[in-house]
């Protein structure tokens, strides 16, 4: 079963064009969806240790405070807080809103199931991706007539 040279020519420019869609289009797109998701955890541990913050100040009755605040740079300040019964959150697109506690951790829970639905949407893009990637490289080693991994 000898292959013309036109053949292979035709052959080699389907490989090409396969590894292109591959390295071009599927590649970044996986790389963007990783990162995407990597945010939504990012976002979803900050909005837990607000949780657990304002727990223990309910739990351990804390209506006051001092802290340090960094104001950029690394350059920290002390601050005291006359009332922490009203926290300031921040609701995304650089908004913040001025919450009591329970409407802090009703907003939090809101938030925290969003997050949790947008990371497992992009889990399942992940996926796709990956298999499509795997999908058009099996494709590749057929033209090729390699044998199976």
């Amino acid at each position: 079963m000898a292959m013309t040279v036109a053949e292979a020519r035709l052959r080699q420019d389907k490989v090409k064009k396969f590894e292109d869609f591959v390295d071009r289009r599927l590649k970044p797109d996986l790389v963007n969806a990783i990162a995407q998701r990597d945010n939504l955890f990012q976002q979803q541990k900050t909005f837990l240790d607000l949780k657990k913050n304002i727990e223990n100040l309910e739990k351990n009755g804390v209506t006051s405070m001092r802290s340090m605040v960094n104001l950029g740079s690394e350059v920290y300040m002390q601050a005291e807080v006359p009332d922490t019964r009203h926290i300031f959150v921040d609701i995304g697109l650089g908004f913040h809103v001025e919450f009591t506690w329970q409407e802090a951790l009703q907003f939090i829970s809101v938030r925290e199931a969003r997050l949790a639905r947008q990371i497992d949407e992009y889990t399942h893009l992940i996926a796709s991706i990956k298999a499509q990637i795997k999908m058009v490289c099996e494709g590749i080693r057929e033209l090729l007539q390699l044998p199976a991994e």
